[in-house]
């Protein structure tokens, strides 16, 4: 199937897209992580998938969550650096396993968004959407567009001081936290694992009182993240969103169904709760796509078109993308010269949802639209739908949509 005049509609149905979000900023509730506003952003769009788009199946299907605990590693990790912090002057072993036990906690919560906090904080419900056009023959293959309807709660340092501030801040923390960890291991190599006062003429000592200046810059990170202000997340992330819905709803408007390729929208909540939507998604459809060959693309703050990117790695850099799926895109890109990146999700850069899908054995990628060293609109009351971009929209569009016409036509199976 060709399909060369929706894509020639690509400036259309970007502004179809920054109409739709426009409508939910405006209209709904802020839509946290397991929130009420997140269902219904799912509800709306689900309908829009049914009535506009053509899908048989828009499925709203719900999961429980612990949205706080992704965060919530703040309270554990840095309260037992500033504990280890007293005790080093007593106690080093101590010290040793408070700052050990500490930076276990943010690496599996935060560094690989595993479930390690999670019991000590209350549960939520949060919400999927798994929609379905089906094909006209026989299926052969299948391909879903993805995105998270979430948004994140606002990160005052990042509005403040822009991602150089807030990465600074973190990498500051995390130094001052090895510090003590090295000191206390010294102390205790030189003096034995007794409760023991430090000699105050030590240069041990005198380290530790210089290392006090990472104090400050500690207790700040309890600031990290303001979880009574969530941001409207237009571009992150229901521009990954209503990429797939644009894509689904131009196939309707030119009445088009293909013969043997479905094509799908998951919409994955709680992405911002460590990828709490997608996880559930995976474990709740095991083996339900796997008769045929099934890609995912995973959307996530598709904004300026200068910095759209195929990663082929995610979740800092942790999980490796299929790439099949991902050189599809970037061969689409070329075939319509739309300049396109191929790179990955780095430490401190968090995650798509691509990597919950990977992680489970799916064929996935993640396709971003960002500068990977933070922009001042990420993750604060910047990013509204006033601030978008809609050549970004558009060339991720025209892109999609020659994915699909390759895909259809056989490419990467």
């Amino acid at each position: 199937m060709e399909l060369k005049n929706i894509i020639e509609k690509k400036d259309e149905y970007a502004q179809y897209m920054l109409d739709e979000i426009t409508h939910i900023c405006k209209n709904m509730d802020k839509r946290d992580p397991g929130s009420e506003g997140e269902k219904q952003a799912c509800e709306y769009m689900a309908e829009v998938l049914k009535k506009d788009c053509g899908c048989q199946r828009a499925d709203l299907e719900s999961f429980k969550e612990n949205p706080g605990s992704f965060f919530g590693w703040i309270y554990f990790t840095i309260t037992f650096v500033l504990l280890a912090i007293v005790f080093f002057f007593f106690c080093p072993i101590i010290s040793v396993l408070l700052i050990v036990a500490g930076l276990v906690i943010v690496f599996l919560q935060f560094g690989l968004y595993k479930k390690c906090v999670d019991r000590f904080f209350p549960e939520k419900t949060g919400h999927n959407v798994t929609a379905v056009k089906k094909c006209t023959g026989e299926v052969k293959r299948r391909i879903f567009f993805n995105g998270h309807p979430d948004a994140a709660w606002e990160w005052p340092v990042n509005y403040r001081l822009g991602g150089v501030g807030f990465e600074g801040h973190a990498i500051i923390c995390g130094i001052g936290a090895v510090y003590y960890l090295v000191i206390s291991i010294m102390y205790i190599a030189q003096y034995g694992l007794g409760f023991t006062m430090i000699d105050k003429s030590s240069m041990l000592f005198k380290m530790a009182m210089w290392g006090l200046l990472f104090v400050p810059f500690l207790i700040g990170l309890y600031r990290m993240w303001n979880k009574n202000r969530i941001v409207d997340g237009a571009n992150d992330n229901l521009s990954g969103c209503y990429m797939g819905i644009a894509v689904m709803k131009a196939l309707e408007d030119a009445g088009i169904t293909l013969e043997n390729t479905e094509v799908g929208v998951i919409l994955s909540g709680s992405e911002e709760a460590g990828l709490r939507g997608s996880k559930a998604w995976c474990e709740a459809h095991k083996g339900e796509f796997d008769d045929v060959p099934t890609f995912i693309y995973s959307y996530d703050t598709i904004h300026d078109p200068k910095f759209l990117m195929t990663n082929y790695r995610d979740l800092n850099g942790t999980v490796k993308a299929d790439k099949d799926v991902s050189d599809l895109f970037m061969e689409a890109a070329q075939e319509l010269n739309i300049p396109c990146k191929k790179g990955w999700v780095p430490p401190l850069g968090g995650a798509t949802d691509n990597a919950a899908f990977s992680q489970a054995g799916l064929r996935s990628t993640g396709i971003t639209g960002l500068n990977h060293k933070l922009e001042d609109y990420y993750h604060t009351r910047r990013d509204t739908y006033d601030n978008m971009n809609l050549q970004g929209l558009a060339d991720c569009f025209a892109i999609s949509v020659k994915v699909l016409e390759m895909f259809d036509n056989g490419a990467k199976q």
